[in-house]
């Protein structure tokens, strides 16, 4: 090599390195929408649970609810759900891809062991009555092979490996938040059915009163064939309410054991009652600034978008050079037991350099694409931080309301109550007529399965705003 060359050598590889440090394109983080609150203040008037803002919800959320049954069943559900067991084994399935993703970057060393027979063609030697006879040879050696990462294409490709590894990681935080809700709402269902079920029992019961009174003064002659059958059409209406709900029960039971990894046949649900469950009297409430740190599919949008950078900055490393140095030493021989002679070594070295000139407008078409999907994936993690509070939003402005709705309900179905004992008592004394005591029930069971039903609304409200919030990722419980 010429002095002058080996002179500027040092300098060439220097401008080389600086211009791969200037290969990635700059990346435009995407502006994430800010918001100080979640509702508008005079949304949650009525909410009568304490919020207290900044503090972060934990893993285990549902043990606000202060039941011991839902902590079991909720932790058997972590623990044997297939679902969740899928999203770990791909979570660790997509660190391996990144972990071998990392090992491209070092250099590859193999060893080598070839045996083969071999004859040449005259055409190696061109116009000659030179030959070779056919020949066995044996050869056995390492190499070396290893592509400089001077322009940060592997480099880049191991970032997107990395951060595919992160939006798995957030995928299984994402899996198991949506276990512990549907578990939690599973099992509030069947509390809810049951609950129903002795409502309409009750109604039932007291139909079954109500058709005995006026029976009684029927045959006193007090009362009229219509009045009779008129009650025995209320309590037959009144017991066809059961079926529907008993097969929500029935359905809440089978979805419950699907959850906890159990066929239904093999597994029988606690008996629940709404009862059983504390409304917590206090809510954590992360900041919006902090939610976007905390939520799985936040994150893993974030993820996602790490992804397209490091796609991006691929596209855009495929229009430099690339350099492939190999080397290997191997011991030949014709024989067998020559191989390992001091005289039957061999090695070689080279270097490769290849670089796009022309790709039909391949290489401009794919980082055009890199480019788009940055910004695709940019927009989609904005939608994704706004849904994120509108859902928080939407299940704190839903909890106001149901306060409203179950303090109506339970007045409602005192009134009824009284109402009906009087009714009662006057259709005895002959002072109105089965009309009304009829109305009176109607409106007390309206008013108890309403109530059930606003009760269940407002702890499946609590879950909703819980599972909102996110909780701590999976990793750390």
């Amino acid at each position: 090599m010429p002095h002058r060359i080996r002179m500027k050598l040092p300098a060439m590889l220097a401008a080389l390195l600086v211009s791969a440090c200037s290969v990635a394109p700059p990346l435009k983080s995407p502006e994430i929408p800010k918001a100080e609150a979640y509702a508008k203040g005079d949304e949650l008037v009525s909410l009568n649970q304490k919020i207290a803002m900044g503090d972060r919800i934990a893993s285990d959320w549902w043990k606000l609810f202060a039941s011991k049954t839902l902590d079991v069943l909720i932790r058997q559900a972590v623990r044997n759900n297939y679902e969740l067991v899928a999203a770990r084994e791909s979570m660790k399935q997509a660190e391996e891809a990144a972990n071998a993703a990392e090992g491209t970057l070092m250099p590859q060393v193999a060893m080598n062991a070839q045996a083969g027979r071999q004859r040449y063609g005259v055409a190696l030697f061109g116009p000659s009555n030179f030959a070779i006879p056919p020949f066995s040879y044996y050869e056995i050696g390492p190499s070396v092979s290893w592509t400089p990462d001077l322009f940060g294409a592997e480099r880049h490709m191991v970032e997107r490996q990395k951060a595919l590894a992160a939006y798995q990681a957030r995928q299984l935080d994402a899996a198991y938040l949506s276990l512990t809700g549907n578990t939690a709402a599973a099992t509030l269902e069947i509390a809810s059915a049951g609950d129903e079920i002795a409502a309409v029992r009750r109604i039932v019961a007291d139909d079954e009163k109500t058709l005995a009174l006026v029976r009684k003064t029927y045959e006193a002659g007090s009362a009229s064939k219509t009045d009779l059958l008129s009650a025995q059409t209320r309590l037959l209406a009144d017991q066809a309410m059961l079926p529907a709900i008993e097969k929500r029960l029935a359905v809440g039971r089978h979805a419950l054991s699907i959850l906890l990894g159990k066929a239904p046949s093999n597994w029988t649900a606690p008996r629940l009652t709404l009862s059983d469950f504390v409304l917590p009297g206090t809510l954590p409430l992360s900041l919006p600034s902090e939610l976007v740190k905390e939520r799985p599919d936040i994150l893993a949008a974030q993820a996602n978008l790490d992804a397209a950078g490091a796609a991006l900055g691929v596209a855009n490393a495929d229009f430099y050079p690339s350099i492939t140095l190999t080397a290997n030493m191997m011991q030949e021989a014709l024989t067998p037991a020559g191989v390992f002679r001091g005289a039957a070594k061999a090695w070689a070295l080279a270097a490769g350099v290849s670089t796009p000139i022309f790709s039909g407008g391949t290489l401009s078409a794919e980082k055009r694409e890199a480019e788009h999907a940055y910004r695709a994936a940019a927009a989609s993690y904005q939608q994704t931080v706004l849904n994120a509070f509108g859902e928080v939003a939407d299940a704190l402005t839903s909890l106001a309301h149901d306060d409203d709705a179950v303090a109506a309900l339970q007045s409602t179905a005192e009134t009824a109550g009284s109402t009906l004992k009087i009714a009662r008592a006057g259709y005895r004394a002959g002072e109105i007529s089965l009309l009304q005591v009829q109305d009176a029930e109607r409106a007390l069971a309206q008013a108890q399965i309403g109530l059930v039903q606003s009760l269940h609304q407002r702890y499946l409200d609590c879950v909703r705003l819980f599972v909102a919030l996110g909780g701590m990722p999976l990793a750390k419980t």
